[in-house]
């Protein structure tokens, strides 16, 4: 049985690169089970994924790596759930849950973590950056939570897992985590999960900056689309977009130079459905102000009814709840009979 499995963290608001990036994506995935044809935009194997289960989750344990507000992770929580339904994701037919409310997580993560070397960890590159001059003081949450995430996979046996190139670390540290168990206890238990990496549309930069990934911490609202943004909002955002006063280019290799030109050009083409090349041409000579008027209004019509759906869905907190509460007893399903498959195969006893 082929799963892929996938999660984002409940931290600030989400916004078009979540969107770009991971959850378009997702929907495209989760396709796969029904219209094969549905992923050809995906850059995935159609025959490897045909009828794979979907977990998408919302790692709240992974906020906590940092400091976090108790009621706005909650809000935030249920926010991240809204977002994944109001992109496409059926919660029918993929499984949406909150990573905390399947213990089986950090269980597995204790096992794993017994048997991953500190060298492993010590070359994980995003402890490095998100510690900086403070690694000292770091918790033991952000050192290890690279575990948390392989046990997050492997709870699942997943597969596939879709992530940027920028996570493709934490896939490969997974799959050294199975192999290293696998090796252990003298079983195939758990598969070596691929990595899923998504198109080029997956890395939007900011507004602000075209050299800055667009983030959900920026301080500027204006660096970035919010999922949550109006149609008023949204036009407004990509009218202050920053752009230079050049002509746009007439071919892609031009963009290299022009980062603020490059990143509004990726976002055209991703919401049109169209290459890069195919979105340079169309816009070959405009001014600036032609490519932000159309990408306004491309951008309003794709992703205003995301935010309104949104908006429709946190309205109603308990229909939000019931929908995460009965994706956690399908992923708890799955989950706890490997947990206990692991725990056998590492002679622990269970009454």
């Amino acid at each position: 049985m082929n799963r892929i499995f996938s999660g984002i963290q409940p931290t600030n608001q989400l916004h078009l690169g979540n969107y770009l990036g991971a959850l378009r994506n997702w929907v495209r995935l989760q396709e796969s089970t029904a219209s094969q044809p549905a992923l050809q935009k995906s850059n995935v194997s159609q025959p490897a994924l045909r009828g794979a289960e979907n977990f998408f989750c919302v790692v709240d344990l992974h906020a906590l790596t940092v400091p976090q507000d108790p009621e706005s992770l909650r809000r935030s929580t249920r926010e991240v759930t809204a977002a994944f339904i109001a992109a496409g994701i059926d919660p029918e037919r993929s499984v949406i849950f909150a990573q905390s409310t399947v213990p089986a997580h950090a269980e597995l993560a204790w096992l794993l973590g017994t048997l991953t070397p500190m060298g492993w960890l010590n070359r994980m590159t995003q402890f490095k950056e998100k510690s900086g001059k403070h690694r000292e003081d770091s918790g033991l949450g952000l050192y290890s939570y690279p575990v948390l995430m392989a046990a997050d996979i492997l709870l699942y046996k997943g597969t596939h897992v879709p992530v940027g190139e920028d996570q493709k670390q934490h896939v490969e540290l997974a799959r050294d985590i199975a192999g290293a168990f696998n090796r252990r206890f003298g079983s195939e238990y758990f598969p070596l999960p691929e990595p899923l990496i998504q198109s080029e549309a997956a890395r939007i930069m900011s507004l602000r900056d075209g050299s800055k990934k667009m983030s959900k911490s920026d301080e500027s609202d204006y660096s970035r689309i919010n999922l949550t943004d109006d149609a008023d909002a949204i036009a407004l955002k990509f009218r202050k977009a920053k752009s230079d006063s050049d002509l746009l280019p007439d071919n892609v290799e031009a963009l290299g130079a022009r980062p603020e030109a490059d990143n509004l050009i990726t976002i055209y083409a991703a919401l049109s459905d169209q290459t890069k090349a195919q979105a340079v041409a169309h816009f070959a000579g405009q001014q600036f102000s032609k490519l932000k008027t159309e990408l306004a209004d491309l951008a309003v019509e794709k992703l205003s009814p995301i935010g309104t759906r949104m908006r429709e869905l946190m309205s109603d907190q308990a229909e939000l709840d019931r929908l995460l509460k009965r994706g956690t007893e399908r992923a708890a399903a799955v989950a706890n009979p490997i947990l206990r498959g692991a725990q056998d195969l590492m002679g622990l006893v269970r009454s």
